[in-house]
């Protein structure tokens, strides 16, 4: 007899175990991809948002942000993608006060029937002129007394919708603001190191009036600059903002992180004063880079602007 065959008494046992162990690999990624099916979802309109909505719901839902890193919420347009995500959603949340550009996520939110939180509600606002009109200032989050705001609106929300873990949200949220505390503490000794004197943000787009009464600054965004391309400032247009600078005797000034900034080299060369580097305003930084989350962007623009103003 061949001593190398194996017996069928021998066989038999590995094949059981084989067989359980191929049952348990399956009923694990079934378990798995159904639990992945199961996540309820949250559709957000922008970075901050969607990363102050991870903070509060960990990993128990999905996230799913409209907007990717640099992209500008007042001139996005919606495609057939952002609509197969809102019909997936048990919640959607905007900023409101039209930084979403025509009350886009606003829209989508109504065409799927889908709840809508606004994060804005409870703020009071700062007024910005839109052609010729006083409106509220939407860009609300630059003040982190403001952003506990926008996270405590968050957590009601999502409390509501699932009671069942509302302590857990809460836990998260608590700890959540204790860093906001910290942080909107840290940033008033940082701005300690400018004098008084140099506290003017120069920037191309009205973004910063709260960070502005937040922390002492005069925010300034010279006249024919928008949210959209420099490129597009008429000759006219320049001479003033130029001007303008040049009166203003500033040292600095600065560039949004979504914007081509050509143009604005130009304008720093011809008044003679240095780019004092990229803020992140409308949007949080790609994954990976120092401005990824709210915290982030803020500590870092922070420390831009100090090192060009002190």
């Amino acid at each position: 007899m061949n001593q190398n065959r194996w017996s069928t008494a021998t066989l038999a046992p590995l094949i059981w175990s084989l067989a359980v162990l191929l049952t348990s690999l399956c009923t694990s990624s079934f378990a798995q991809t159904e639990n992945e099916q199961t996540k309820r979802v949250i559709v957000c309109s922008t970075t901050q948002i969607a990363d102050f909505t991870r903070q509060i719901v960990g990993d128990r839902w999905e996230v799913v942000c409209v907007l990717a890193p640099g992209e500008d919420p007042h001139t996005y347009e919606v495609g057939a993608d952002d609509s197969f995500s809102v019909q997936r959603a048990d919640l959607c949340i905007e900023n409101g006060w039209n930084l979403e550009g025509h009350g886009w996520m606003a829209n989508l939110a109504r065409d799927a029937s889908k709840p809508i939180v606004t994060c804005v509600d409870n703020i009071e606002p700062l007024k910005i002129n839109e052609e010729s009109a006083p409106v509220n200032d939407p860009h609300a989050w630059f003040d982190t007394k403001n952003a506990s705001t926008y996270v405590i609106n968050i957590r009601n929300a999502i409390s509501k919708l699932d009671p069942e873990h509302a302590e857990e949200y809460a836990a998260r949220t608590e700890l959540y603001l204790i860093q906001l505390r910290a942080l909107n503490h840290w940033i008033q000794q940082q701005v300690n190191a400018i004098p008084k004197a140099r506290r003017i943000l120069v920037t191309h787009h009205d973004a910063f009036g709260y960070f502005g009464k937040a922390y002492g600054f005069k925010a300034i965004s010279p006249v024919g600059w928008t949210t959209g391309e420099l490129s597009g400032v008429s000759v006219g247009a320049r001479q003033e903002i130029v001007k303008q600078i040049r009166d203003l005797g500033v040292k600095s000034i600065f560039v949004e992180t979504s914007i081509n900034r050509e143009t604005l080299d130009g304008i720093a060369r011809e008044t003679g004063i240095s780019i004092g580097g990229e803020l992140y305003s409308d949007a949080m930084g790609a994954r990976g880079t120092a401005g990824e989350t709210y915290i982030g962007m803020m500590r870092e623009n922070v420390l831009t602007i100090v090192n060009h103003l002190k």
